[in-house]
């Protein structure tokens, strides 16, 4: 019996390592493997779908309101655009409030610009001109007001901050370029920066955003559109902010608040092309107004989707 459970035992063994050794001697080189995620974008062009989800709760909970903001955007490099710049055309943006039917804003129908990074001598950021942003109409000739003007243009300016900012090199303090292996991450180069918000006519200056703790980190590898990509993790930290818009002459309105924002960016690595980028934030604010209620608290959460897909994916639209 003793001989039988011995041989029994020494049989069990023998499966186990069978099994379990091709697993251990599996390669792991590609998780230790060296990338440059800093290289130079592919000539090609490119087009983009971005849909951002401004969702606004009562403090019970309670949706109050949802608004959908959709932009279409050709992007050509600038060597082949023959440019200083990035050449960058929003081919169509549409707003959809509420239970209200999609509707598009003539003003930026194949509006074009010169994307540069940072901001220029007359405190335009990413090379988007404020003027365009003003006294806003939609397609059924309604004024769009303040708020909503200032979210089409903040559209822009999160495509550039995910796309340009977060996924390229920058060149001053830690950016993309320091993250070689899998694993690692950093504190960007972006913490703790405040940008000036201000938007013409639409937001006042003295309005600003602050970041918190910006932390990017690559989390590993996945596919996108068969297409292999580093996988990338940007997080906000706590964010704060100060908006202070006049609607009218004599009548202003601040709101402010904190901001915590997270998503992922999917990264070619063949092309050095953004493929995808999901973000999610919170925003819980308090608005002072000079009229009753006087004072409004709110939460809003935001969810953006940009998607990199082919010119006939596109075209369908």
């Amino acid at each position: 019996m003793k001989i039988k459970l011995v041989n029994f035992a020494i049989f069990s063994f023998v499966i186990f390592f069978i099994f379990v050794n091709p697993i251990v001697a599996q390669p792991i080189s590609i998780l230790n493997k060296t990338f440059d995620l800093a290289g130079e974008h592919s000539q090609e062009t490119q087009y983009f779908l971005m849909e951002s989800k401004l969702i606004t709760h009562a403090l019970d909970g309670t949706n109050v309101s949802t608004d959908i903001f959709r932009l279409r955007l050709k992007y050509v490099p600038a060597k082949a655009a023959g440019k200083e710049g990035d050449e960058i055309t929003c081919v169509q943006f549409t707003i959809q409030q509420g239970n209200t039917s999609e509707v598009a804003i003539p003003a930026l129908e194949k509006w074009i610009y010169v994307f540069s990074k940072g901001m220029d001598n007359k405190g335009h950021v990413f090379g988007i001109d404020h003027n365009t942003f003003e006294n806003l109409i939609d397609g059924n000739g309604k004024i769009l007001p303040p708020d909503k003007a200032y979210h089409i243009y903040n559209a822009f300016i999160d495509f550039h901050t995910f796309c340009n900012v977060f996924a390229e090199s920058t060149t001053e303090g830690n950016g993309i370029q320091n993250l070689k292996k899998i694993g690692q991450k950093i504190i960007h180069a972006a913490a703790f920066s405040e940008p000036s918000v201000n938007l013409g006519s639409n937001v006042s200056e003295g309005s600003f955003f602050k970041n918190g703790e910006i932390i990017l980190e690559f989390k590993g590898l996945s596919v996108v559109h068969d297409r292999q990509c580093a996988l990338l993790e940007y997080d906000s930290g706590e964010s704060s902010f100060k908006m202070i818009m006049k609607p009218m002459p004599n009548m202003e309105i601040q709101t402010v608040g904190s901001s915590h924002y997270q998503g992922d960016i999917y990264k070619d690595l063949a092309t050095n092309w953004v493929q995808k980028v999901t973000m999610n934030e919170v925003v819980i604010s308090e608005t002072t107004l000079p009229m009753p209620p006087n004072k409004i608290n709110s939460v809003v959460a935001r969810n953006i989707l940009i998607r990199n897909v082919s010119e006939k994916e596109f075209g369908s639209k």
